[in-house]
């Protein structure tokens, strides 16, 4: 599936293709911190399909508790995440941040990653009551 997306104000711009069946929610605590709040939505696409269209991010390595390194990219304008990837050149996945993306109501989770870090409540989001609009 071909996706297009951007940052928040528009300063980068980039299209991918993904497999919708393929998104996931990350609970690991890096995620929650790194997006603050409970958790991110991901899907991965191959870095040859990545098509940057405007703009230049600005890349920030984090360094897990493993010892692992990720590239973090994000608009240096607004500080939206666009994606992250591997540290190292041999790897070459991008992990798409869906909010970015045009067809983020179309992509539902699949599947969830270190569920142990999630937050109490997660589990009973939909039981938490709301509004349409603020």
């Amino acid at each position: 599936m071909k996706v297009d997306g951007a940052c928040y104000c528009g300063y980068l711009t980039f299209d991918a293709e993904i497999d919708p069946k393929d998104v996931e929610i990350c609970n690991c605590t890096d995620c929650q911190r790194l997006s603050g709040t409970a958790f991110r939505v991901v899907v991965p696409t191959a870095q040859s399909s990545f098509r940057l269209q405007s703009g230049e991010p600005a890349i920030f390595i984090k360094t897990a508790e493993s010892g692992n390194q990720r590239r973090l990219a994000f608009c240096p304008k607004c500080g939206t995440n666009i994606y992250s990837a591997p540290g190292d050149a041999k790897s070459t996945f991008f992990g798409l941040r869906v909010g970015t993306l045009r067809q983020a109501k179309e992509l539902v989770p699949t599947h969830q990653l270190w569920r142990r870090s999630a937050l109490s409540w997660v589990a009973e989001i939909g039981a938490i009551p709301g509004d349409d609009k603020e």
